[in-house]
């Protein structure tokens, strides 16, 4: 791939038992973005142990690989090492989506850089990487109801007004990375 590729990975935990969660949220983006290239279909890729595709965004757009990962979501850091290493991707040019507490419910921001605002996820990524300088695509989930404990409730499915949210949700993911490459 050439060196301009980017890097996104949609963040959850593997296995159909955490497929409707809250902390799932980044992974139910990624299939939305894959949705819109032809042909982006993931396969495993052993040598890092994840399931991949690569693809461009546009004929002579820029060469996207996008991963989802086979490890828990707070062991995130290892394989995405290995994407941003094997690929030859530079940290600037790694998407990480994923499901943010401190939002509203709904909102999509992508931001360079800054904090993990206390998401396993993207604390394992930053540690390995040695860096915090990578594209985080944060997706609202809200906060937990009263004093719900928050590894409770991102752990939820979500509700039913929020599932019908969804697939424009995500939609609006896929649309701020689009427009970020």
């Amino acid at each position: 791939m050439p060196a301009e590729t980017a890097l996104i990975i949609g963040l959850g935990n593997p296995g159909p038992r955490y497929a409707e969660i809250r902390h799932n949220l980044g992974a139910m983006a990624l299939e939305e973005l894959l949705s819109r290239s032809p042909g982006a279909r993931l396969s495993s890729h052993r040598r890092t142990n994840t399931d991949i595709a690569q693809f461009r965004l546009s004929p002579g757009g820029p060469a996207v690989v996008a991963a989802r990962l086979r490890c828990p979501m707070n062991l995130s850091g290892g394989p995405t090492k290995a994407l941003c290493s094997f690929f030859h991707v530079e940290p600037t040019r790694l998407f990480v989506i994923h499901d943010e507490l401190e939002a509203p419910f709904g909102s999509v921001a992508l931001r360079p850089g800054g904090g993990d605002h206390g998401h396993n996820g993207l604390k394992s990524i930053s540690s390995s990487l040695k860096t915090r300088a990578y594209v985080r695509v944060s997706l609202g989930i809200g906060r937990p109801p009263g004093r719900m404990d928050p590894a409770r409730f991102v752990l939820q499915a979500f509700s039913r007004s929020e599932r019908a949210d969804l697939p424009i949700i995500c939609a609006d993911a896929a649309d701020a990375i689009e427009a970020a490459l």
